[in-house]
């Protein structure tokens, strides 16, 4: 069965899913929750989730977006900036331009005072 009309593609990442596609992408996956795989009720919030995030590399059209509910979208977006902040420090390190951690200042060494409980003792 071929589709009777063409598929949505966003101009950008940052443009928003009109309310047709929301309601086809809906129908499309049977009003089920595809992070939970419960029937998403009447009047329960829920969003359209991108598959693959954008921020890993996903596309923002229409195959890549899936019925979620709410709080379950959260948690999930949570966990793909997570993942995305690991994967971008260990590629940092890797390629060397991560920034130098200082090491904690030393302590001093055993029997001398430090300079700072010098000048506490003086006052």
């Amino acid at each position: 069965m071929t589709r009777s009309v063409p598929e949505w593609i966003g101009k950008t990442d940052d443009t928003a899913i009109p309310p047709r596609v929301k309601l086809r992408v809906f129908e499309a996956h049977g009003g089920v929750c595809h992070l939970s795989g419960r029937k998403i009720r009447a009047g329960e919030p829920w969003d359209c989730d991108h598959v693959k995030a954008l921020i890993n590399g996903g596309e923002n059209r229409e195959t890549n977006l899936a019925p979620a509910l709410r709080d379950k979208h959260r948690a999930k977006t949570a966990e793909d900036v997570a993942e995305k902040a690991a994967i971008s420090r260990k590629r940092e390190k890797h390629l060397g331009i991560a920034p130098k951690k200082r090491p904690w200042p030393s302590r001093g060494f055993d029997g001398k005072p430090s300079k700072r409980s010098l000048r506490l003792a003086d006052q």
